[in-house]
């Protein structure tokens, strides 16, 4: 139940604290889709999809007007798209195999524009620990896909707590990233394209989406957001000691989490579609005050990235969990705060100023949701430097046990002092320092590192 005194204060957050539902997303199952025929594939992916998602941004926008609450983005997530085209391209030979994925690839675009939505995310594998024949073609697939659509988003999960670090897929991607950065206008397609260890199955957010094995038919995920509205409570907190700040961060992640199941619930209903998770991160916008960076900052840092934004970071990020947690029966996908440069007007700031570095934001993401998230580098940074630093970042999700992502943009033609601009919530990038020190050897040695001691939990 409601009372007016926090519709009053909802109201509020929504009109000056730039509170939103960051993404509205249906998971959809394509595996009844599979066909040994390509055709009938694409055919059956693009009728299940705009089937199943034909009214989801209708409806959106409908409870959005009804409550008076924005819902900034309507995705749809996918099975990957590894699992269902296997048998369709088994025995073609490999550039035949790879331009038919990309014709997969351009029917999800296809879907996801007749249908409305923002983004569709599930281009992806899932090649922890080995890579098929089939996973290996559509990650090949990938730049080509990315110059050929708009709206598709594409991540690999290359790691896992359970089964170690797949380095020569790590490797692979490297030189993924720095193709796709070549074939793509401003290196856009780079910026749709995520690096997971410990991938989530119910992650409503881009680029990193897709609709797991283990999830239904159909469903609906919400991801909340509000860094603007966590800020403007801190800054009214100065002085305080830090025991009264986590209290007061866990109070208002409660009331973001309650307003974005409350939209999810609403949207599944008219849908008639299940309700799946409430994703609780913090997810900033390049909008004035909207931004993780403000809120550490807020907490007493001179500059997101001064000695102490690790520790800030973690108590954030524990906070807005267990605030979030006590709000809503459902939480899933990543959860956290996120901490991505361009789309953080804050963090842009201190990249700036000189106050945060790549090698600050490693540390950050230890305690964070995501990890190395929109960060754009010099183009001529080399495959294996990007690989290099997908691998350290693998590392301190396996070992600790949790979901890390690397979403890294080498801008072809830019250097440190650069921008790249792509406007809306992708933001605008400042070009980062990279280590030039040489990482070749050790990347090109490949392999796979084991899973650590800690995960034989059985």
């Amino acid at each position: 139940m409601y009372v007016p005194e926090e519709i009053l204060e909802t109201i509020r957050m929504i009109e000056y604290e730039n509170l939103d539902i960051r993404a509205v997303t249906m998971g959809i199952n394509l595996r009844d889709c599979v066909s040994e025929d390509i055709d009938r594939l694409r055919e059956n992916i693009y009728e299940k999809i705009v089937s199943k998602a034909k009214d989801l941004v209708s409806v959106s926008e409908r409870v959005s007007k009804k409550y008076g609450i924005p819902i900034v983005t309507k995705r749809v997530a996918v099975t990957p798209i590894s699992i269902v085209v296997g048998g369709a391209i088994k025995g073609m030979d490999r550039e035949e195999a790879i331009k038919e994925c990309v014709k997969v690839g351009e029917t999800l675009d296809r879907a996801a524009k007749d249908i409305g939505v923002d983004f569709i995310g599930g281009y992806s594998a899932l090649v922890h620990k080995d890579t098929t024949w089939e996973e290996g073609i559509l990650i090949d697939s990938i730049p080509h896909m990315m110059s050929k659509t708009k709206r598709v988003c594409s991540s690999v999960n290359v790691a896992s707590t359970k089964s170690g670090i797949n380095m020569t897929a790590i490797k692979r991607m490297g030189e993924i990233i720095k193709e796709t950065a070549e074939r793509t206008e401003k290196a856009i397609g780079c910026a749709k394209l995520v690096v997971f260890a410990n991938a989530p199955e119910d992650n409503p957010f881009m680029a990193g989406a897709f609709h797991g094995v283990g999830e239904g038919d159909v469903v609906i995920n919400v991801g909340v957001s509000g860094p603007g509205v966590v800020r403007a409570v801190v800054e009214k907190l100065k002085g305080k000691d830090i025991g009264t700040l986590y209290n007061e961060i866990k109070k208002t992640a409660f009331k973001i989490t309650r307003v974005g199941e409350l939209i999810g619930r609403e949207v599944s209903k008219e849908l008639n579609v299940p309700f799946g998770i409430v994703d609780l991160s913090l997810a900033p916008t390049p909008a004035r005050g909207d931004s993780v960076a403000n809120i550490l900052e807020a907490m007493g840092l001179e500059r997101c990235g001064a000695h102490g934004s690790t520790a800030a970071l973690a108590i954030l990020n524990d906070a807005v969990k267990k605030g979030g947690a006590m709000a809503a029966s459902y939480v899933g996908g990543l959860s956290g705060s996120f901490i991505p440069v361009s789309e953080d007007a804050g963090m842009i700031r201190a990249v700036e100023e000189g106050a945060l570095s790549l090698e600050k934001l490693e540390a950050m993401t230890s305690v964070c949701s995501v990890g190395l998230d929109m960060i754009a580098i010099p183009g001529k940074t080399p495959a294996s430097t990007i690989s290099a630093i997908i691998a350290d970042e693998m590392a301190i999700g396996v070992i600790n046990k949790k979901t890390t992502a690397v979403r890294i943009i080498p801008v072809p033609g830019k250097d440190v002092g650069d921008y790249v601009d792509y406007g809306g919530l992708l933001g605008r990038a400042p070009i980062m320092a990279v280590n030039e020190y040489s990482s070749e050897e050790f990347i090109k040695r490949g392999g796979r590192v084991p899973s650590p001691i800690h995960s034989l939990t059985n």
